[in-house]
């Protein structure tokens, strides 16, 4: 510095220089390195989320499309709804949409070829639930929550995270009949909604395991209130009874003939009618049921389902109709009136089968005693002669010449009767 001089200047500086934009360029640096760090952070998210819901994506398609071996090669027609004037019970709710079943032909190890099912559970067929979910709601699938059992698995009592109440069928993976029964049911009842039909909400299919999801229905079974204890200390009125003949011979006429291909169950019987607090029945438990594709009105088929209840048509030659289950029917509506059981080997020898002796007492004119004794208040005898006239039509032994389940229940509701007497059965003498 020159004695007396002014000092030399300082060299420039960006943090000195003059604003740009309004700003000090130190700031504008500093702005636009916070927005690089925003975006760069936005796009690290975004390309997380994307990731993730792939992955989730996958495991949803390896977990919802399951394939199931199926029974034949050839795929079963899709249900679909017939002509909304042939619906028994139009106040019915009824929600049937055309099946979307596919069939992947695969090959198996001996060079012949097979055809198996994917379950889409977007088409209607209720939700699919997890292993865990089912266990948790079953807790565990203990033995208190057991409320049925059968030869083809065990049906626990469970109650959802949403506090619902369901009824989880878990089926028994004997040589692949887990696998046939889901198919089966999934297929004849998975879109079908009837008041009188239980309706199935949903399924688990993981691994071998295969479980179906139903509606709980809280009133216990027919069977139940007719032969348990139960009916011994509350046994069913009259009016109550034919509620139960009337509602059950809607579900199985809406199977007949409210669907496309009408649906054949094969195990109508007492144990599979369920009951509601308001006493309207259920048709229940479909693993035996057969489809009967358009223009066809029976099938050939191995003779399934519960001794006392099979139609001996059907049981002598295997061609399984719609005859079948209204034979089965006529046999359940005789065990409602009567209280008896369709085989009984308690009873001697002339009464232990019911179809046989309630044949003896209508041909021999013994109509009151064919009735439950332990009903309330007995019907006219008019009513009762009108019932036991449907039942002896439904046991037919001629096959053609059971009535329709339509028509079943148009005579079980009407005041008129069927036909005369002596023109059904002629006297019986033992």
């Amino acid at each position: 510095m020159d004695a007396g001089g002014a000092p030399p200047p300082s060299p420039p500086s960006i943090f000195l220089s003059k604003p740009l934009l309004g700003l000090r360029l130190s700031y504008l640096l500093a702005l636009l390195s916070l927005v690089f760090l925003i975006l760069l952070s936005i796009s690290i998210l975004l390309l997380f989320l994307l990731l993730r819901r792939n992955r989730a994506t996958a495991r949803g398609r390896g977990r919802h499309v399951t394939p199931i071996q199926a029974e034949a090669a050839d795929p079963p027609p899709p249900l679909a709804e017939v002509d909304p004037m042939k619906k028994i019970d139009e106040g019915c709710a009824v929600s049937v949409a055309p099946s979307t079943t596919t069939f992947t032909p695969t090959t198996t190890t001996g060079g012949s070829s097979s055809s198996s099912f994917c379950v889409k559970t977007s088409e209607g067929w209720g939700r699919w639930y997890s292993i865990e979910e089912l266990e948790m709601a079953t807790d565990g699938f203990c033995e208190n929550s057991v409320i049925g059992k059968g030869g083809y698995g065990i049906v626990y009592r469970g109650v959802l995270p949403d506090f619902s109440v369901v009824a989880v069928k878990n089926l028994l993976d004997n040589k692949g009949q887990a696998e046939r029964e889901f198919k089966v049911e999934v297929e004849a009842i998975g879109k079908v909604r009837h008041k009188n039909l239980a309706g199935l909400i949903g399924y688990c299919a993981e691994g071998p395991k295969r479980m179906l999801v139903y509606e709980y229905v809280d009133n216990g079974s027919l069977e139940q209130w007719l032969h348990g204890e139960m009916g011994r200390t509350n046994p069913l009125t009259w009016d109550l009874r034919m509620k139960i003949a009337i509602g059950t011979a809607k579900g199985i006429a809406y199977l007949h003939e409210g669907l496309e291909p009408k649906v054949v169950h094969r195990d109508i019987k007492s144990s599979n009618i369920l009951l509601d607090k308001q006493w309207n029945p259920k048709v229940s438990d479909f693993g035996m049921a057969k489809l009967l594709g358009s223009g066809s009105s029976y099938v050939t088929t191995r003779v399934m389902g519960t001794f006392g209840y099979v139609a001996p048509d059907y049981a002598s030659t295997g061609i399984l109709s719609e005859g079948s289950d209204i034979y089965s029917f006529g046999v359940l509506l005789m065990e409602l009136l009567s209280g008896r059981s369709p085989v009984d080997y308690n009873r001697s020898p002339g009464e232990v089968n019911l179809v046989e002796w309630f044949k003896g007492m209508v041909g021999s004119r013994r109509l009151e005693e064919v009735l439950d004794p332990s009903v309330p208040v007995q019907p006219s005898p008019r009513e009762l002669k009108r019932v036991l006239l449907v039942c002896l039509r439904c046991i037919d032994s001629d096959a053609q010449k059971r009535p329709k389940m339509g028509q079943v229940v148009h005579m079980l509701e009407g005041d008129e009767f069927p036909f005369r007497m002596v023109y059904i059965l002629p006297p019986v003498y033992y």
